[in-house]
C-alpha cells in the first residue's frame, strides 16, 4: 500500500502556512502552489512578473528534483496569475522551463495572491 510522503527541501521556500511544499503518493507528486520567493530571504524576489515566474518555477523544479523527479515528468500545471495582462510575460519565462510535450496548463486570474505576489503556479508530475 502507498503512503503518503511529506516532502522537504531547503532548495524551496518553506510553506508560510499549515501546508507542506510537496507530497507524493504512489507515483505522484503534488506541489503546493509556489509563489517567487527567494529560499534564502523568505521574501518574494524583485524585477516584476518575469523575475517571480523565473523564481516559482525554479521552485518547483528544486521540490521535484528533491524526490527523484523533473520538470520533465509535469503533467499538470495550475498558474494564478493577478493581472491577465501580464500573460504573455509570464508565458515567456515559462517556455523556458517546459519543452516539447508540454504538461497540461490551466491559468487563471486571481483577485489576490498570498504576500501580493504576482504569480504562483501548482504542478502535478510522476515520480
Amino acid at each position: 500500500m502507498d503512503k503518503k510522503v511529506i516532502i522537504q527541501t531547503e532548495n524551496a521556500p518553506k510553506p508560510i502556512g499549515p501546508y507542506s511544499m510537496g507530497v507524493a503518493f504512489g507515483e505522484f507528486i503534488f506541489t503546493a502552489g509556489q509563489l517567487g520567493i527567494d529560499p534564502n530571504t523568505g521574501e518574494i524576489v524583485s524585477g516584476g512578473i518575469q523575475a517571480e515566474t523565473r523564481q516559482a518555477l525554479t521552485n518547483i523544479k528544486n521540490i521535484l528534483e528533491s524526490v527523484g523527479s523533473g520538470l520533465e515528468k509535469v503533467v499538470k500545471t495550475t498558474v494564478y496569475l493577478r493581472d491577465m495582462a501580464e500573460f504573455s510575460q509570464m508565458n515567456a519565462i515559462y517556455g523556458e522551463f517546459f519543452s516539447e510535450g508540454f504538461p497540461a496548463r490551466t491559468t487563471i486570474q486571481a483577485g489576490a495572491l498570498p504576500k501580493n505576489a504576482s504569480i504562483e503556479i501548482e504542478v502535478i508530475a510522476f515520480r
